[in-house]
C-alpha cells in the first residue's frame, strides 16, 4: 500500500493551479496525511491556497514549511513549539498565494538528499527521506507504509540496496559520531524493516536435494537483516533456503549444513573480529552422502566483517545481487 490510500484526496482532479496534493506531499515528508491534515488544523501549517473546492495543493513554500516542522520535531521539540518556530521563520510571504505551472508527482529518481536533522543520505532516492524522518520521529505507522511501498513499486533487491540499505548505514553513521545517541533508531528501523521483510517475502520453498541454501550468522555475530533479505530474494526466486538467524554456536551450524546437505552456506560477518576462516574452512570440509558420491557445500563469506580473509574456494559476493547470482549458480548446477 501507499500513503496515498490514506489521503483525503481521493478524487484528485487535474492540477488546474498546480502544487502537490495532501498524499503527495506525506510522502515527501514520511508522515502520514492525517498528520499533514492535523498539522494543518491545530497550528495553522496548511496549504496558502487552494485551488476550488475540497482539492488543497501546497506549493513549494508550503512544503519547505512542513519540512522545518519536521526537522523540528525529530529533535524532540513539542509540536506546537516546533510549529510556532517553523510560521515565525517562515516569515509573512507563507500566507500569499502561489500559482504556477503543474508540479510533477514526488520524485522517485535519485538526487541529493538530507533528512533535515543532520542526517546525511547522499546520492540516494527519493524515499530515503521519507523512511529516515519516520525513523527518526518513531513513527511505526508511517514508516511500515513506507517501507512497504518502497517494496511494492520497485521489488525487494532494488528496494533493499536503494532505499533501505542507504537509510539503515545513514543512521548508523549518525549515532556513531554522536556520542550514542539515536541507537533506538537505528533499533526500530531495523525492526520494523525485518518486519515489512517478512510480511513480503514469498511462502517457503519446499526442499529439491541438492539445492538448498542455509543461512547463518557466525558465532557473536547477531547483524541478521541482510540474511533475511537474502532468504526471501531466494525464495522469491523459488530456491529453498534454511534460515537460521544470529550467532549460530559452531556445534550447530555443523549439525544443521549434516542434516540439510545444502548446496551453499552462507556465513555473515559483520566485523573483523567475527569473522572466522577456519570456521569457513571448516563448514566447506563437511560431507555428505552415500560413499562414493559424497558432497561437499560451498561457503559463501558474506559482510563486511570478511574483508581482506581470503577463503579458498568461497566466494565472497560483495552486495545482495552478487549474493543471488552466486547462490543460484551454485543450487542451479
Amino acid at each position: 500500500m501507499s500513503l496515498d490510500s490514506d489521503d483525503g484526496d481521493h478524487h484528485d482532479a487535474p492540477r488546474v493551479g498546480g502544487g502537490l496534493t495532501t498524499g503527495e506531499v506525506a510522502r515527501r515528508l514520511g508522515v502520514a496525511p492525517t498528520t499533514v491534515r492535523s498539522w494543518d488544523r491545530r497550528y495553522g501549517l496548511g496549504p496558502s491556497a487552494h485551488t476550488g473546492g475540497r482539492h488543497r495543493r501546497w506549493t513549494a513554500v508550503d512544503v519547505a514549511r512542513l519540512e522545518r516542522m519536521c526537522a523540528l520535531t525529530a529533535t524532540g521539540l513539542p509540536p506546537a513549539e516546533a510549529a510556532r518556530l517553523a510560521l515565525d521563520e517562515a516569515g509573512p510571504e507563507v500566507t500569499a498565494p502561489q500559482v504556477g505551472p503543474a508540479r510533477p508527482p514526488l520524485p522517485v529518481a535519485r538526487g541529493r538528499s538530507r533528512a533535515g536533522t543532520g542526517l546525511r543520505l547522499g546520492d540516494v532516492r527519493q524515499e530515503c527521506k521519507g523512511v529516515a524522518r519516520a525513523a527518526l520521529r518513531l513513527d511505526a505507522v508511517a514508516l511500515d507504509a513506507l517501507l512497504s511501498a518502497a517494496i511494492e513499486e520497485h521489488g525487494l533487491v532494488a528496494a533493499w540496496s536503494e532505499v533501505i540499505m542507504p537509510t539503515l548505514q545513514a543512521v548508523g553513521r549518525k549515532w556513531e559520531t554522536s556520542g550514542e545517541r539515536y541507537v533506538e533508531v537505528e533499533h526500530f528501523l531495523s525492526w520494523h524493516v525485518s518486519g515489512v521483510l517478512r510480511r513480503h517475502a514469498p511462502p517457503v520453498v519446499a526442499d529439491r536435494p541438492g539445492a538448498t541454501t542455509v543461512l547463518a550468522c557466525v558465532p557473536a555475530e547477531n547483524h541478521t537483516l541482510p540474511l533475511e533479505v537474502l532468504a526471501a530474494a531466494l525464495a522469491e526466486r523459488g530456491l529453498p533456503v534454511r534460515m537460521f538467524g544470529g550467532a549460530l554456536p559452531v556445534e550447530s551450524l555443523v549439525a544443521a549444513v549434516r542434516r540439510t546437505g545444502p548446496a551453499a552456506v552462507g556465513l555473515w560477518a559483520q566485523s573483523r573480529t567475527t569473522a572466522s576462516r577456519p570456521l569457513a574452512q571448516h563448514v566447506a570440509s563437511l560431507e555428505w552422502g552415500v560413499r562414493g558420491a559424497r558432497r561437499k557445500p560451498v561457503v559463501l563469506t558474506l559482510g563486511p566483517g570478511w574483508a581482506g580473509q581470503t577463503v579458498a574456494g568461497s566466494p565472497h559476493p560483495s552486495g545482495l545481487e552478487q549474493a543471488l547470482t552466486a547462490v543460484e549458480s551454485i543450487a542451479l548446477r
